[in-house]
Parts: structure tokens; sequence; C-alpha cells
């Protein structure tokens, strides 16, 4: 079951992810309208009208903001920190293996974060969690480009744990949970993007593992700039983020993976 949901998430994904399927829907209309089919201008309309309300309207932010807010940091830092967990998905393992060096994505934050945690912890424990996250891929797992990327920066390697088998935040919890073995009353912090934080939460809970959020990665604001700023694909892309986090919060409730399909404080 877990390796069919984890295709089919990938797949229907790669067809129906808002920005393509818009795209797929104008040019079957356009088609259609060349031909003197008149039911081509909805499908036409319709996929236009996704590419304007983008536009037009702050739709991205304001689905993220409540995932966003949903969790924040403590008001006082934990005095003591027994470990610290860093979720994958903030590397590129493809551009890393083309280029030879490491390479980082949109949520950079995960990695740079842990480097000043363990700095501030210095006795923590810091494990990277993640294996290969796409269909089609090279040798390289996310845990293998996180090594290189913490070792070049300094980083004591006999602190360090990487979990590379991971390929969905269920995994994470799950293998990195039966790899760490935390002890109760240990406190451990986790590291991720804020929108990804309540489904994150979630399914750590449900593995046993009271964590502590500490959220990095936000894309949102309140102010008018803040709604308004982001250039076009930028818009589009935070829809689509926003989007795939509502739908994995469902998606991971009914597959009982979470106690309540939005986790909150």
């Amino acid at each position: 079951m877990t390796t069919l949901s984890y295709v089919l998430s990938k797949v229907l994904w790669f067809v129906l992810r808002p920005g393509t399927f818009a795209l797929i829907l104008a040019l079957i209309g356009l088609a259609a309208m060349w031909r003197g089919r008149r039911w081509g201008r909805w499908p036409l309309l319709a996929g236009l009208g996704f590419f304007v309300m983008v536009i037009v309207t702050p739709i991205g932010q304001l689905m993220l903001i409540p995932l966003e807010e949903r969790f924040s940091r403590p008001v006082e830092a934990p005095a003591r920190v027994d470990g610290i967990v860093v979720l994958g998905g903030a590397v590129d393992q493809n551009l890393t293996e083309a280029r030879g060096i490491p390479a980082l994505n949109g949520a950079a934050e995960r990695m740079t974060e842990a480097v000043a945690l363990a700095r501030r912890y210095p006795e923590a424990r810091i494990v990277f969690t993640g294996g290969q996250g796409s269909l089609i891929h090279g040798g390289l797992t996310e845990a293998d480009v996180a090594r290189q990327l913490w070792t070049a920066m300094g980083l004591d390697p006999s602190r360090m744990t990487y979990e590379s088998e991971s390929r969905n935040t269920h995994q994470n919890a799950v293998l990195t949970y039966a790899l760490v073995e935390p002890k109760p009353g240990e406190t451990w912090l986790l590291v991720t993007s804020a929108s990804h934080m309540p489904r994150s939460v979630g399914v750590f809970r449900h593995a046993g593992w009271q964590v502590v959020p500490w959220p990095v990665n936000y894309r949102t604001g309140r102010s008018l700039a803040a709604l308004y700023d982001a250039p076009f694909p930028e818009r589009i892309g935070q829809f689509e983020g926003a989007l795939r986090e509502w739908v994995g919060l469902v998606a991971y409730w009914l597959m009982g993976r979470m106690e309540t399909p939005f986790p909150g404080p």
C-alpha cells in the first residue's frame, strides 16, 4: 500500500498539479475552438481563468497562511535539546550528482537552520531524514547530499545520523523513530518548512514521537507587499504548494497516518 500510494501521488500530481492542468485545459479548448467546436470556449476559459485568478488575487498566500501559522516556535527556546530532526525536501540530489557540489532548492533554510541549531546546542544529535523523493532519480539520496553539505560546513560527523530510505513524510517519521529510538523525557526539535509543519507534526505524533516544532522557510506575510509582490511563477508555486499540503493532510488522515485532519498545538 505504501508503494502504491507513493507512485499514485507522484503520477497524479504530475498531471493534475494546477498549473499543468490549467495549461492542458486551455490547450484543449484552443484546439477545439480552432476546429470550430464551440464547447472549446469552456475549457479555454477555465484554464485561462486559473492564471488570471493567480495574477489578480493572493490566493496562494491566503491558502498558505493557516498552514504556516498553525505552529510557531516556543516563546522561550528550550534550555536543553537532545536532538534535532531535519526533514528532507531542501536538496536536489539530481543536480548534485550532475555538478558534483551540493545543490539546494527554495527550502534551503531547513539545512542552514540545522547548522545554526547544531552550534547553539553543541550536545544535541543531528538527524537528517530523506531518501529518494522522486520516481525518476539517480544514485544519490537526499541524505547523501546532506552529508556532503554538512561535512563541508564543519559539522562533527560523530553527531550526525542520516536516514536514507524514506520517500515521504510518513516514512520520515516512522523510519527515523525506529532508527533513533528517542527516550521518554528527551527534547527533540523538528525542523521543516512552516507550511509542512502541521502534517509533519501529525505523523510524528502518530509514530509516538512528541517533537517540538521549529518551523522555517516562511513564504507568507500579511502586508500588502507580501501578499502581492511575488512574481507570477512564484505565485503559481505558492498555490500548488498550499494545495498539495491541504490534500496531503486529508489523505494522511484518511489513510490513518494522523489522528486528526489538521493537527494543532
